[in-house]
């Protein structure tokens, strides 16, 4: 390897080693910046355990309401979700029993 190629590897080096340092730190930043969300993650994306599992990722179904991801703050409820997991189960009982009600007034309707 001559001098110019060895001048143009470290140059390279110095500036991979720079966007690594700032995307770490971004990722730092925007850690800070979350918040728990439940009833958004898709199964297999969950966080962290809950009362069932112990550990992230063992999401059984999409949406569940004792499952959570970390989100930016501020976007959970935009996302469909809630920030505590009792309000998003509460909301998932109401929309089943609604759909409940609504299949059986559609077959007293028939």
């Amino acid at each position: 390897m001559n001098k110019r190629q060895a001048l143009v590897a470290a140059a390279l080096a110095s500036v991979c080693a720079a966007n690594a340092s700032a995307h770490g730190q971004m990722d730092m930043q925007a850690k800070g910046e979350q918040e728990k969300c439940y009833g958004v993650a898709k199964a297999g994306q969950n966080d962290c355990g809950t009362a069932t599992h112990g550990c992230a990722g063992q999401a059984a179904v999409d949406n569940d309401p004792a499952e959570w991801r970390n989100v930016a703050k501020g976007s959970c409820e935009k996302a469909g979700g809630k920030l505590d997991a009792r309000q998003q189960q509460q909301q998932q009982q109401d929309k089943q029993a609604r759909q409940t009600r609504q299949t059986q007034q559609a077959k007293q309707g028939k």
